[in-house]
């Protein structure tokens, strides 16, 4: 799956493209504490958080993140979007619930990471 495939799942708007709106990713996570993202996340490419501040992009660059998606239609500033270009990082906006965002992707392939993931 693309960064492009999930704008496309989410019915996501593009805020920011990143280095490549065609990045594969094969995981994600969603969560609103970014301690629990650092503490628990391995290997993930795309983050789904309602949380909208500065430090969801610094923990995105942190975990090697490809792209970060706002649920419930949640918009960061121009501030935070600077930030993400400045590191090459996606950010989408969907209008969906984390949860139903979630199993959106995971009904089109993306998995969670886990290894009960089967």
């Amino acid at each position: 799956m693309t960064v492009s495939d999930i704008a496309r799942i989410l019915k996501a708007e593009v805020l920011c493209e990143g280095d490549s709106m065609e990045a594969e990713v094969h995981t994600a996570c969603g969560s609103d504490m970014m301690s629990d993202v650092l503490a628990y996340v391995k290997d993930q490419s795309v983050l789904l958080t309602g949380l909208v501040n500065s430090q969801v992009v610094r923990t995105a660059e942190m975990m090697d993140m490809v792209c970060i998606v706002f649920v419930r239609g949640k918009r960061p500033d121009e501030q935070i979007l600077s930030l993400a270009r400045q590191r090459g990082i996606a950010v989408l906006s969907t209008p969906y619930r984390m949860f139903t965002a979630c199993g959106l992707l995971y009904d089109n392939g993306l998995k969670g990471g886990c290894e009960t993931d089967v």
